[in-house]
């Protein structure tokens, strides 16, 4: 197929796609997946509604072919699935396709670091939102310290992926770890993004007066490091960034709250069971499993797909207020991901 380049109502390309591999996750963190909510007895996806690796492959393939040029991997917590190091691989084969990253917890990088990367992988993204074990086992709702996240992280870099920390701040929780996450960041050369406390879904509890926002965490840096301003390096890039003067370690933050974005989101999201979402922050999605399965073509889901961005026009962190914030039907963090 011949490259059909869109954009939407607001003139922003599609460059990104966000697929969500599984909603089970092994962590139970409270901007996310409360375990109050997300119980023993909470139902999740059963496999067979999972788009397979080969339906992903034939998405993906046209979604290049509509520009997008980056693909992230998300959950849950996508190394849950089983073999996707098999998925990456299909992936990696798409001509035109320029990037292939995941976000993880980062507890399974040790074990799978080496097979991602010669899958094809290029990146990886860890959260990880304190140093501390008792507060990160409290954090993840699973008591799992911080050690086998680190060692996936330098199974990671040992390997040759390209590793950033994800860091959410949330006020009276984590505040007094940014410091020590930056200390360790900077020790070792891994880009670090502090990610604003966001109102995704509607079971974290979300509050604004919960947020830490981009200014406040920078003002606590200055008490410490000298930084100065980096420019994006393209269109849509989501981290405002910062490098510590006289170094090449950066530091970036995610403003999704504060400082909002929208005007250049070029990203689109496919949850697990096939659903496509043009906004983190919105509900409502279109049934793109439902097209595959019943038969479409590739040409017919390119039209699809076409159509739904061509019309998009979400920017709901420029409209975003308390009241939109609390009673907007909103996905869950969980089953889109990041």
């Amino acid at each position: 197929m011949k490259e059909n380049l869109i954009s939407d109502t607001l003139d922003r390309p599609l460059r990104d796609l966000r697929i969500s591999v599984i909603d089970r996750c092994n962590f139970r963190c409270q901007y996310c997946m409360p375990a109050e909510i997300y119980g023993p007895d909470f139902a999740f996806l059963p496999k067979s509604e999972l788009l397979t690796y080969e339906e992903l492959e034939r998405v993906a393939t046209i979604f290049v072919y509509l520009g997008v040029e980056k693909i992230r991997l998300t959950g849950g917590e996508p190394l849950l699935r089983n073999d996707l190091p098999v998925l990456v691989n299909k992936l990696a084969k798409i001509e035109n396709l320029r990037d292939i990253g995941l976000t993880t917890n980062g507890i399974f990088l040790k074990k799978q670091a080496k097979n991602l990367k010669e899958a094809g992988l290029k990146r990886v993204n860890v959260s990880l939102d304190s140093l501390n074990d008792d507060l990160f086992g409290k954090i993840n709702g699973r008591n799992i310290g911080v050690k086998p996240v680190l060692e996936g992280i330098d199974a990671a870099r040992n390997v040759g992926l390209g590793v950033k920390i994800n860091m959410v701040i949330k006020k009276g929780l984590n505040e007094s770890e940014i410091v020590s996450m930056a200390d360790y960041c900077k020790a070792n050369h891994i880009q670090l993004r502090f990610i604003e406390y966001m109102d995704v879904g509607n079971t974290n509890g979300w509050r604004m007066n919960e947020v830490i926002t981009k200014k406040e965490i920078y003002q606590i840096l200055k008490e410490h490091y000298l930084l100065e301003p980096v420019d994006p390096d393209y269109f849509g890039e989501v981290a405002k960034r910062y490098r510590y003067q006289d170094t090449n370690d950066e530091v970036g933050f995610i403003t999704s709250v504060s400082e909002s974005f929208c005007s250049s989101c070029t990203r689109a999201r496919l949850s697990a069971d096939g659903i496509l979402y043009t906004c983190l922050f919105n509900g409502n999605g279109h049934n793109l499993k439902g097209l595959i399965r019943s038969g479409a073509s590739d040409s017919e889901m390119a039209k699809w797909i076409a159509d739904i961005w061509t019309m998009r026009k979400d920017r709901y962190s420029d409209e975003r207020t308390i009241e939109t914030a609390l009673n907007r039907k909103k996905i869950e963090m969980s089953y889109i991901g990041g």
